[in-house]
C-alpha cells in the first residue's frame, strides 16, 4: 500500500438517504433503452429481394432436415444458446451441447491476458471434443467459436492489429479491405476459432456516438461497397473457396439502424422513417448479404421505440422473407435481456421475433436454457420457429464444412503460430496505415519532413501503441495495455527514430514536450483515450472539454517558435479549432493499429530527399466546425469546418489559417457534473487497485490483489458496474485517479457532491472507507458503512457526500488526485456505478456537511 495514505478518518455522522437529483435520473434516451412501443407501419415494398452470391444446395438441406428430424427439443435449444468461455466448462459442454460460444472483449483463455496460441487452441480443441462427445447429452453436432476480430485478431496479444474502421474508409480502398480481412481470417484460423463478429455496418448520423470509429464512412455507398469487401474476404468468395479451411464465417452487424441514434445514444433509439432506414442504415446488409455473409447479429438500439432483438417485423418479414438471408441472426451481449417483458434468463418475445441465437455471458445461460425449454413445452413458442432457428444454425455448420472438418487443432492454420504477426500481414496494415492518413492542414507546404533534422517528438500518443489502437485491443476498451503487450508492433516515435537516424538526423522522445537541444520541428502525438461502445458517449464534439493539456503543450512550443506538427489520434472527427490554431501541420490518423511506424513514411522525406508515399487518405466523415455540429453528413446542407472527401496531399494550397474560432458554443460547464465512472472509468482517470504491495491497474474484467477483488458485472448493459470484493487479509483500496491534480475548486464552490449508485446484500461488520485523496500525505476519508448497511438488500440506492466533508479534513481541493476510492481492512462486497461530482447537491446528500 501506499504509505503516503492517511489512516482511517473519525465517522461522519450519516443523513437520511436521498434520491440523485442531477446525473443520475433516467432519461429519455435511458427509458428508450428499455421499453418497447408499436412498431411503425411497416412497408415490404422498401426493401429488394437481393441477388445473394450462396445459393441454397438441395444436398445439405437433405442432411439439414436429416439431422434436425433426429433432434430431441433439448439438443435444439443447446444448438441456439451461445454462452462465453468465463461462463462454462468444458463439462459444461459435453452435458449441453451447445451451438456456438464466443469470447468477449478481454475474456482469455485461463483468463490470462497472455495466453499463447497454444492456449487458444487447446481451449477450441477441448469445447469441440466435448461438444461432439455425445456420452452425456445424446448429440455429436460441432460447436463453433465466435470472436471481435474487428481490426485484426485483436484479443491475442502479437496480432496483426488494422486500422479502425474510420480509417480504412478514408483510404477508400475496397481492395485492400478485402486483402485485410483474408489477413485477419487467416490469423484468427491460427487459434483455432471459426467465426468472426465482424464487418460492423453502421452507417454513422451522430458522431457523439462512441462506436463512430467502427463505421468506415457516413456514405452508405461505401458501406455497401466495404462489407462486400469483407465479407468476400473472411469468407472467400461464393464461386471460389467459400468457406473452405482456410476462411471463417461473418457476421454483418448491427441489424439494424444502429449508427442513427437519436442524440448518438449507444443502444439508443432510432427514429428515422423506412425508407431512410433502408438508404442509409441497411446498404452494408446489401453489400454483404449478397456477398454471401452467413450471419447477422441483432442491434441493441430500437427502432421507434421497439428493440430490435425483439422486432419480427425487422428480423423475420424483412432480413428473412423479403431480403432473403437464409442464415441465422444471433443476438449481442444479452440484449435480447432490453426487450420488454424480458431478462437476460427468460425471453420467449426474441425467439418469437426471429432470434435464432442468444448471445447470453454470464451464468444466465442456464436458466435461459431451461426456461425456453419450458416455453416451447408450454406452446409460448411454436415448434415450427425452434426447427427453423436450428435450421439455419445446421445449414451454416454444413455450409462451413464444420462436420467433416478436423478438430480446431488439426486444422490448415491451426498452430502455425508465425503466421500471428507475420512480416506479410503487418505489410498489408502499413499499406492501411498510409493510405488512411488525412492531411488537414499544411502551412508553407512544411510536411513532408527532411530527415536529417533536429525532431523533438512529444505528447502522450508519440510513443504509445495501446492508445493509437484504440478499443477492441487486447481488452475491450482498449486499456490497461503497454507497449509490452504489443510485441512485433511500432509506434509512431519508432518509425521517426529509424528513419530519421539513418538519415543523420536526431530524434529526442520528450512526453510533456521539455528538450535537451531546441528541435528545428516538433512533432505531437495526442488524442483520444481508448474507448469501446457505450464508454465512449459523448455529449459534445469539444476535445479535452475542461482539461486543455494538450492544447497548452502545443501552444508551449508554438510561443517558442518551433513549427509544429500535429497527429491526432481519434475514433472521430472533433471539435479541435483551438489545436488547429496552434498547429502549423495538422494529420488525422485516426486509430491506426500496431503498425504506427508507417506514418513516417508518409511524413518523412526519403534520406535523398523524395517523396515516399502522398498522402492518400480523405475525410469519410466531415469534420465540425463547432463542438455542437455533431449531425454534419454529406449532401445535408450543413457547412462543416471541412467536407467529407476533403484531404490534402503535398503540393494542395493550404486552406485552414491560424484564426478559426475557438469560442465554445455550448453552455458553460460549471454547473455540468464531473463523470468519473460511467459504464467506465472516464478519460482522463484511471482505476487501480492497491494493496500492501503497491497498485495495480485494473486492466481487464476481473483484477485482484491480496486485499480485494474488482469485477465488472452487468446491470442494464454489458458491464456497468463493477464488484468490489474485500478479503479482510490486509487493507485494500480501489481508486479512480490520475497523475495529474484535478482543480475542484469551482465544484466546492458551487456546492457540489461526490455522487455514486450503490449496492450491497450483506452488511459491513467494519468500517468502508470512500476517500479522496490529494497528494502526499494528504488524504481524507469519510466512513459510509452505517449508511451502506440501512440499505442492505434494497438494490441500487443513491450514496452522496457533501464535498465540504472532506475540505473540511484538510483536501486540498485544487491538488486532488483520486476524487473517488473505497478502502477497507475487513472482509465485505459493495456493487457501484454511476460516479459523478454533481453540483447543488451538498446540501440534499446523504452526508452533509453544510
Amino acid at each position: 500500500m501506499n504509505k503516503s495514505i492517511s489512516p482511517w478518518m473519525p465517522a461522519l455522522l450519516v443523513g437520511g438517504l436521498s434520491a440523485l437529483s442531477l446525473g443520475c435520473q433516467p432519461t429519455a434516451s435511458d427509458v428508450a433503452k428499455n421499453t418497447d412501443a408499436a412498431p411503425v407501419q411497416g412497408d415490404l415494398t422498401i426493401w429488394p429481394q437481393l441477388d445473394i452470391a450462396v445459393k441454397p444446395d438441395p444436398i445439405i438441406e437433405d442432411k439439414v432436415a436429416t439431422l434436425l428430424a433426429s433432434m430431441t427439443l433439448k439438443q435444439k435449444i443447446a444448438q441456439m444458446i451461445q454462452p462465453e468461455i468465463r461462463d462454462i466448462t468444458i463439462e459444461d459442454m459435453r452435458e449441453y451441447g451447445f451451438g456456438s460460444y464466443l469470447n468477449g472483449g478481454g475474456a482469455f483463455p485461463n483468463n490470462n491476458k497472455h495466453a499463447t496460441p497454444q492456449d487458444w487452441i487447446k481451449l477450441a480443441d477441448d469445447l469441440y471434443q466435448a461438444s461432439i462427445d455425445d456420452s452425456l447429452d445424446g448429440s455429436a453436432i460441432p460447436t463453433m467459436w465466435g470472436t471481435d476480430a474487428v481490426h485484426g485478431h485483436n484479443n491475442v496479444i502479437g496480432a496483426t492489429l488494422f486500422p479502425h474502421n474510420i480509417g480504412l474508409g478514408a483510404a477508400n480502398n475496397p481492395q485492400l479491405i478485402e486483402k485485410i480481412a483474408e489477413v485477419t481470417a487467416t490469423e484468427v484460423m491460427v487459434t483455432g476459432i471459426d467465426w468472426v463478429f465482424a464487418p460492423t455496418v453502421a452507417v454513422v448520423r451522430d458522431d457523439r456516438w462512441g462506436r463512430t470509429y467502427e463505421g468506415y464512412s457516413e456514405d452508405p455507398a461505401i458501406v455497401r461497397d466495404y462489407a462486400a469487401a469483407i465479407v468476400k474476404g473472411l469468407q472467400g468468395h461464393a464461386d471460389g473457396d467459400f468457406l473452405s479451411d482456410k476462411r471463417v464465417i461473418s457476421t454483418v452487424k448491427h441489424f439494424i439502424g444502429d449508427g442513427g441514434t437519436e442524440g448518438g445514444d449507444d443502444q439508443g433509439n432510432t427514429l428515422v422513417d423506412e425508407q431512410t432506414l433502408f438508404d442509409i442504415h441497411a446498404q452494408g446488409y446489401v453489400g454483404g448479404l449478397s456477398a454471401g455473409a452467413q450471419s447477422v447479429m441483432a442491434s441493441f438500439n430500437s427502432w421507434h421505440g421497439k428493440k430490435n432483438h425483439g422486432n419480427e417485423y425487422l428480423m423475420t418479414q424483412v432480413l428473412k422473407n423479403k431480403m432473403g438471408f437464409d442464415g441465422f441472426v444471433v443476438g449481442d451481449w444479452n440484449g435480447h435481456g432490453q426487450v420488454a417483458g424480458c431478462s437476460n434468463e427468460s425471453c420467449p418475445q426474441a425467439i418469437n421475433a426471429g432470434l435464432d441465437i442468444f448471445m447470453v455471458p454470464t451464468q444466465a445461460w442456464k436458466p435461459l436454457f431451461h426456461n425456453t425449454l419450458a416455453q416451447v413445452e408450454a406452446g409460448e413458442i411454436a415448434m415450427s420457429r425452434i426447427d427453423d432457428a436450428v435450421s439455419r444454425i445446421l445449414r451454416v455448420k454444413f455450409r462451413a464444412g464444420l462436420f467433416d472438418k478436423p478438430s480446431p487443432a488439426k486444422r490448415v492454420y491451426s498452430g502455425k503460430t508465425a503466421l500471428i504477426g507475420a512480416d506479410e500481414h503487418r505489410s498489408v496494415a502499413k499499406q492501411a496505415v498510409r493510405e488512411s492518413l488525412v492531411l488537414l492542414k499544411n502551412k508553407q507546404q512544411l510536411l513532408p519532413l527532411a530527415p536529417n533534422q533536429r525532431i523533438l517528438m512529444a505528447g502522450d500518443g508519440a510513443d504509445n501503441i495501446g492508445k493509437q489502437s484504440g478499443g477492441w485491443t487486447i481488452s475491450w476498451q482498449g486499456t490497461g495495455n503497454t507497449n509490452a503487450d504489443f510485441p512485433g508492433g511500432s509506434s509512431i516515435y519508432d518509425g521517426f527514430k529509424q528513419q530519421v537516424e539513418q538519415a543523420g538526423g536526431q530524434v529526442e522522445l520528450s512526453v510533456d514536450g521539455q528538450y535537451q537541444q531546441r528541435p528545428d520541428v516538433a512533432i505531437v502525438v495526442f488524442g483520444e483515450e481508448p474507448y469501446a461502445e457505450g464508454n465512449g458517449d459523448l455529449d459534445n464534439l469539444e476535445y479535452q472539454r475542461g482539461s486543455k493539456r494538450d492544447l497548452a503543450l502545443l501552444q508551449h512550443l508554438k510561443s517558442q517558435g518551433i513549427p509544429v506538427v500535429s497527429i491526432f489520434i481519434s475514433g472521430r472527427p472533433l471539435w479541435v479549432n483551438a489545436e488547429l490554431n496552434a498547429s502549423d501541420a495538422f494529420v488525422a490518423a485516426w486509430l491506426l493499429g500496431s503498425e504506427g511506424d508507417a506514418v513516417a513514411d508518409v511524413l518523412l522525406r526519403s534520406a535523398t530527399g523524395e517523396i515516399q508515399h502522398d498522402f492518400k487518405g480523405k475525410l469519410s466523415f466531415s469534420w465540425p466546425k463547432t463542438e455542437l455540429q455533431a449531425t454534419v453528413n454529406k449532401h445535408d446542407g450543413q457547412v462543416p469546418l471541412l467536407p467529407y472527401g476533403f484531404g490534402l496531399a503535398y503540393g494542395d494550397r493550404n486552406v485552414l489559417d491560424d484564426n478559426l474560432n475557438e469560442q465554445s458554443q455550448a453552455i458553460s460547464s460549471n454547473n455540468q457534473p464531473l463523470v468519473l465512472f460511467d459504464k467506465s472509468v472516464k478519460a482522463p482517470w484511471r482505476m487501480s487497485l492497491f494493496d500492501q504491495q503497491g497498485m495495480k491497474a485494473v486492466a481487464s474484467s476481473i483484477e485482484r490483489n491480496q486485499a480485494l477483488e474488482i469485477k465488472s458485472i452487468d446491470d442494464e448493459i454489458q458491464e456497468d458496474a463493477r464488484l468490489v470484493t474485500f478479503t479482510g487479509e490486509q487493507t485494500g483500496r480501489v481508486e479512480i485517479h490520475d497523475n495529474f491534480p484535478f482543480d475542484l475548486r469551482g465544484f466546492d464552490e458551487s456546492h457540489s457532491a461526490l455522487t455514486m449508485l450503490m449496492r450491497v446484500s450483506q452488511p459491513f461488520n467494519a468500517p468502508i472507507a470512500l476517500t479522496m485523496r490529494c497528494g502526499s500525505p494528504c488524504s481524507v476519508a469519510v466512513d459510509i458503512a452505517d449508511t451502506l448497511n440501512q440499505n442492505v438488500g434494497k438494490g441500487w440506492q443513491s450514496i452522496s457526500v457533501d464535498l465540504a466533508c472532506f475540505k473540511q479534513q484538510g483536501a486540498t481541493m485544487n491538488k486532488i488526485f483520486a476524487p473517488f476510492a473505497l478502502q477497507s481492512a475487513q472482509p465485505g462486497s459493495v456493487e457501484f456505478k454511476h460516479v459523478a461530482i454533481v453540483p447543488e447537491h451538498a446540501k440534499t446528500a446523504t452526508i452533509s456537511c453544510q
